[in-house]
């Protein structure tokens, strides 16, 4: 590998004295960036290195670095001369040596952290502090300035660069791929997302493709292609691609800033095309590919194996410099082939070569307020719950569709956000079967491919995002979200865990940038789970899995939130706080099928606000009486049953004193020490009472209830009912009778609890445990329910 290909299309001639500008700018950012990695003092080599100059503990990624730093030098002339509003996502694992380095070249750096000055000494502190305790991480990362995604989590960075394109139509968002990156299955579908950009109210994104051959030790798919296969592959996805390919820095130059003016030539030809000529034709994005040796301008052997363009410089190429005089030599000599002399001046400063070509203010990477949303962000225009609710005479005396109902309320806000298109609803193939195709009304699905007579609802400027990849909704999400937009993720609730690795990052994003002053609030990430493990009775136990909510409340208590609502009025309250949220995942799980209205509007808010409440309307409480038992629920269907519950024993045993609590937001369960919205030990004491019984009936696994009251001086008597992974096709009041969550069993347990209580009502005990085995032989012969639970309505109160 010793020339470049260039483009053969019209490559621009780049003058010899941009490109010595060029050149400079990248070798100090190579210069920053293996000094990050290595040295702790000494940081212009004003004398020969010694041991004492290194760090003990050698940590981060050299071998992506100079392909990085290449590509931000070319984005800075090009930002430039173009006076282009730009974002770069950067895709390769730990890639934060360059773009820290680049950061602090450019000034951002230091005008987001003052005391890292761009001279001397804040060279060193920049050297110091990388992945050093008390430092930065090794990779891109909330703490890093112009960045909106974390480097150490591979297979995202495309989703997120066109979550970041839509709906910013003058913004352009390139996109670092590494070749390591481009083997994961949600990097392979997000090559796809282009068929969902529209040229004319969207951004355009930028992929370069960085085939540098080799990941932490195996050589990569894409790098060892043949190219012609490569290029059959990126054409296949809708990608018109540019190659650039070598070894001397000179060619590699030329040759990759006329891509770059090639790529950006045809995308405003695109936008053209599309906007003025108003052309209906799905448009071919140009891409770049970008094959240099991996750990460029590095060693190229230690101790006499291979290490440039290997496997060997991923990490750190020369281990063992504290410890080996020869590795200590050729360190400085590595860092002195970049002449550092020419690049700083005497008190550290970068001479004006190296910055002729750096952008100025906002325009620069690392300042582009795209990348701290919350500088963009506006609250979003929405309507009252109360003028979408439904109205509720008593309680159970009608049912409703929760999320149809919510439908109704996204669809103004849709309305309400046409000209200023910041809010999205993405979702994997769901928004009609999840009752939220009221959206249709206002918006069509995002669709740039080509129609057909039969297809339904789909619009080249659709704010609905409908594929069947989470990781994509989730990226795209996430880019909408982080770059000053709202938006909403509706899924079928089993499948939300494809993206727990995804959600897990994001929670770390926020919960990091919650400390970082710098970096303004930006709008929630706001789940919908629909389609919930007790109605996917038809499509069996693949489709049963309530767990994505153990997984979220396992992660930082400042950033996570779940409720449960119990019916629509409920859901709308829930919904609506959500979207005016900041900085938190919220998620909401509701069910689709009618469901029974228990609470007005006003109770619905009120309750919502609460988290958690008694409903006197459903209990047998007297005056100042205690309890005999409590039964406690959160979520749809557990209330549902245990309100039959209640219903059968003010029947049955009618001088039981029963309190009912019914708890939306789950984290209430938890003491106030642990989570910002839990309990303290005096409200929880209140509402479930230290020593009676509570029979606590809840949308998923039993355990979670327990990990969040096990503090709690009335966890001894707590017994919690739920799914327990019993599942199959069959009927609705089946599913439930399966995982012991049924109205007779939980009228069992109430009898098995309350002491004496046993006794005294054998034979109440009897008639649930008969039941039981009633519908067990009639559903098994009917194919339905038993009719006393399909024909139930709430009597008491």
């Amino acid at each position: 590998m010793t020339e470049a290909s260039v483009p053969t299309d019209g490559p621009r001639t780049l003058p010899d004295d941009e490109l010595a500008a060029l050149d400079a700018h990248w070798r100090a950012a190579n210069y920053l960036a293996a000094g990050q990695i290595y040295l702790m003092a000494n940081p212009l080599l004003t004398r020969p290195l010694v041991p004492e100059d290194v760090k003990p503990r050698l940590l981060g990624h050299w071998g992506t670095s100079p392909g990085l730093n290449l590509v931000h030098t070319h984005l800075n002339r090009v930002v430039k001369a173009r006076r282009l509003s730009a974002l770069c996502v950067w895709g390769p694992g730990h890639g934060g040596p360059a773009v820290l380095a680049n950061s602090w070249l450019e000034g951002s750096y230091t005008e987001t952290y003052p005391d890292v000055g761009r001279d001397a000494a804040g060279m060193g502190l920049l050297f110091r502090q990388f992945s050093f305790p008390g430092g930065v991480p090794s990779h891109v990362a909330p703490e890093t300035p112009g960045s909106i995604h974390e480097g150490g989590e591979l297979g995202y960075a495309l989703a997120h660069a066109y979550g970041a394109a839509f709906d910013h139509p003058n913004l352009l968002v390139a996109c670092v791929i590494g070749d390591g990156e481009a083997e994961t299955g949600p990097l392979a579908a997000s090559w796809h997302a282009n068929k969902f950009l529209d040229p004319v109210h969207d951004g355009a994104v930028l992929p370069v493709l960085h085939l540098n051959g080799y990941k932490i030790a195996n050589p990569t798919v894409l790098a060892r292609l043949p190219e012609e296969e490569l290029d059959q592959l990126l054409r296949g996805y809708g990608h018109d691609p540019l190659y650039v390919t070598g070894d001397d820095p000179a060619a590699v130059h030329r040759a990759f800033a006329a891509a770059m003016d090639t790529a950006l030539d045809r995308v405003d030809a695109c936008r053209r095309a599309a906007r003025e000529d108003r052309s209906a034709e799905r448009p071919r994005p140009p891409m770049i590919v970008l094959r240099t040796p991996k750990g460029w301008t590095g060693p190229e052997e230690v101790d006499g194996l291979p290490v440039e363009g290997t496997w060997r410089s991923h990490q750190v190429p020369l281990p063992g410099v504290r410890e080996n005089p020869a590795h200590l030599r050729q360190l400085e000599a590595w860092l002195r082939s970049y002449r550092p002399q020419e690049l700083f001046d005497a008190d550290g400063r970068p001479t004006e070569t190296v910055l002729a070509c750096v952008p100025e203010g906002n325009a620069r990477l690392g300042s582009t307020p795209y990348a701290n949303g919350g500088l963009l962000l506006r609250d979003l225009p929405l309507p009252a719950p109360e003028d979408h609710a439904v109205p509720v005479e008593r309680p159970g005396a009608s049912l409703h569709e929760p999320t149809k109902v919510l439908g109704g309320y996204l669809e103004s806000v849709m309305r309400a956000t046409d000209r200023r298109r910041d809010f999205r609803v993405v979702g994997p193939d769901e928004t009609a079967s999840n009752r939220l195709d009221a959206l249709y009304r206002a918006t069509g699905k995002a669709w740039q491919a080509s129609t057909l007579p039969t297809d339904e609802h789909l619009a080249r400027d659709g704010r609905v995002m409908e594929v069947l990849s989470e990781h994509l909704c989730q990226g795209w999400l996430e880019g909408y979200l982080l770059t000053g937009r709202h938006g909403l993720f509706s899924s079928y609730e089993a499948f939300a865990h494809i993206v727990d690795s995804m959600v897990n990052q994001h929670i770390k994003w926020l919960r990091t940038s919650r400390r970082l002053p710098w970096r303004r609030p930006i709008a929630s990430l706001n789940y919908l789970l629909t389609s919930h493990v007790w109605r996917q009775d038809h499509n069996g136990f693949s489709h049963q899995d309530p767990g994505f909510v153990d997984h979220i409340l396992n992660k930082s208590p400042e950033v996570v939130r779940v409720y449960l609502p119990p019916d629509a009025n409920t859901l709308l309250s829930v919904a609506d706080h959500a979207l005016r949220s900041r900085d938190y995942v919220n998620v909401i799980v509701a069910g689709k099928q009618p469901t029974f209205d228990w609470l007005t509007p006003q109770e619905a808010r009120a309750h919502c606000a609460r988290g958690a409440g008694v409903w006197e309307w459903a209990g047998t409480e007297d005056g100042g009486r205690e309890p005999d038992v409590v039964l406690g629920c959160a979520g749809d269907v557990p209330t549902q049953e245990t309100l039959a519950a209640a219903d059968l024993l003010r029947r049955h045993l009618p001088e039981l004193a029963v309190r009912v609590v019914n708890v939306v937001d789950i984290a209430r369960m938890m003491p106030h020490e642990e989570h910002p919205h839990g309990m303290p030990d005096f409200e929880y004491d209140a509402l479930f009472t230290r020593d009676r019984p509570v029979v606590f009936a809840y949308h998923g696994y039993p355990w979670l209830i327990h990990r969040l009251a096990y503090r709690r001086a009335g966890h001894p008597h707590l017994h919690v009912r739920g799914y327990k992974e019993e599942g199959t096709t069959t009927t609705p009041f089946d599913m439930v009778v399966r995982n012991d969550l049924d109205r007779f069993r939980l009228v069992m347990d109430v009898i098995d609890r309350v002491p004496g209580l046993g006794v005294r009502a054998v034979a109440v005990r009897q008639a649930m445990a008969d039941a039981r085995t009633r519908h067990h032989a009639w559903v098994r012969e009917h194919g339905t329910d038993l009719p006393e639970v399909v024909e139930w309505e709430w009597g008491g109160g």
